[in-house]
């Protein structure tokens, strides 16, 4: 219906522009997440590991415990230099050894199994490596920032702690 000064007053506010809260909400929500697209942009390696931390949300997934490390746990050689870093993860009856050089990593499950696994993080994310019958596996791409590998045997799905490379 038209009211006196012409315009339709089907809602009853006589012309007056109705906005619901969560409209006016989204509206201003979506204007400050452009402002801060704009005046504080996020760093396109930290939103990388959001996304493979999101990825991570496998329910079924075991979490591979970090159990050694050469960099804490090891008694320095003098005059050693460039020597592998050497990692063990270990997730219940399934332990992980990983070596990381400069050329790349390589490693082995044991009890050994051919396995999927995917590098997370850093420039090799998401790269496909195959563990042999033997459990081992390599990648030609050393780990840069930080990084976890997630192995898939069968059924079993195992995540390994977050580390800085």
């Amino acid at each position: 219906m038209d009211d006196v000064n012409g315009t339709d007053d089907l809602d009853g506010t006589d012309g007056e522009a109705v906005f619901d809260g969560d409209v006016e909400a989204g509206l201003l929500e979506e204007e400050l997440r452009q402002a801060a697209a704009v005046l504080d942009p996020l760093p396109p390696g930290l939103l990388q590991i959001a996304v493979d931390a999101y990825a991570l949300h496998d329910l079924d997934a075991r979490v591979a415990e970090l159990t050694f490390d050469s960099l804490v746990d090891a008694i320095p050689v003098r005059g050693a230099t460039d020597t592998p870093r050497m990692l063990t993860f270990s997730a219940g009856e399934v332990t992980v050894d990983v070596e990381v050089t400069a050329q790349g990593l390589m490693g082995q499950l044991l009890p050994p199994r051919p396995a999927s696994i995917e590098v997370l993080g850093g420039p090799q994310a998401g790269a496909p490596l195959t563990a042999d019958d033997m459990g081992r596996f390599t990648a030609d791409t050393p780990p840069s920032g930080p990084f976890a590998l997630r192995l898939r045997t069968g059924r079993d799905v195992v995540v390994t702690e977050w580390l800085r490379a």
